[in-house]
């Protein structure tokens, strides 16, 4: 009877130390298990960034270089490639994005009121590893290689990140320096929307740029970090025999997963920095 007392004992405690070390299930990315988007129909009307969201609606605003703010209906406000400064708004985003391949892509100093704060990159060549789920929006990340200052490389330096909302995957592909391998473009999965750097010189090339927008068949991209009317125009040049060219005075855009056009579109935001409604 002792034996068998001490065997459950022993059988109970090495079941509760693998309960207690078996680590949170995730949430699953709907990205990555989807192949296709649904048909789209047509885009929501603008809005202020600061007016409500009707249901299942993403509102995306293009703030400067390679931010853009990302809200859902619920109120949740995502800043991409953070560096301090979203404009004259007293606005506190609950999670912002940071890459840091140059600085003008991020912070040493975020406001610590911002609950959450991912910085694309981990110790020298290791990389890091995001997967927050915040409810209405989860967000993740894609480890990509950048180049140092000094002509280097450092592997896993920089991040493309994936918010998934509403149903929708919404791509930022950073500082990118290369493009994605066959793993990367698996990890990334599915994107709906995708804001893509298109400078041709400190990031990718535009023609790989352009390739590899091809292969992501996302139904909108948002071209950001263009410096000058002149590098934007060689990108629009360059991918209006593929895609649509939607050229927009607004900053901001309104998408659903049903009001995704049904042919892939570049859409032309213009940068705006944020400014509380008087």
């Amino acid at each position: 009877m002792i034996r068998l007392t001490l065997l459950f004992l022993l059988f109970f405690t090495a079941a509760q130390a693998q309960t207690d070390a078996a680590p949170e299930p995730r949430r699953p990315s709907h990205c990555i298990a989807i192949a296709d988007a649904a048909p789209g129909l047509q885009y929501l009307h603008k809005a202020s960034w600061s007016e409500p969201l009707p249901d299942y609606t993403v509102r995306i605003s293009y703030i400067s270089h390679a931010s853009f703010l990302i809200q859902t209906p619920g109120g949740l406000n995502a800043v991409t490639d953070f560096t301090g400064f979203i404009g004259p708004t007293r606005m506190i985003p609950d999670v912002v994005t940071m890459n840091h391949a140059h600085d003008t892509h991020w912070t040493a100093n975020p406001d610590p009121a911002i609950p959450t704060v991912l910085p694309g990159w981990g110790p020298f060549g290791e990389g890091i590893d995001h997967h927050v789920d915040l409810g209405e929006m989860l967000v993740r990340n894609v480890s990509t290689d950048i180049r140092s200052q000094f002509g280097g490389r450092e592997d896993r330096g920089n991040s493309i990140f994936i918010f998934e909302v509403e149903g929708l995957c919404v791509g930022h592909l950073g500082h990118l320096h290369h493009e994605p391998n066959d793993a990367q473009y698996a990890a990334i999965g599915r994107l709906d929307v995708v804001m893509a750097p298109v400078d041709g010189g400190y990031t990718l090339p535009q023609s790989v740029m352009i390739d590899m927008l091809n292969r992501l068949k996302s139904s909108v991209v948002i071209p950001m970090h263009w410096f000058s009317g002149a590098a934007l125009e060689r990108f629009l040049t360059g991918i209006e025999h593929e895609f649509l060219v939607d050229r927009r005075a607004d900053s901001s855009i309104e998408l659903s997963l049903r009001s995704l056009p049904p042919r892939p579109t570049v859409v032309v935001l213009q940068p705006a920095w944020l400014h509380d409604p008087e």
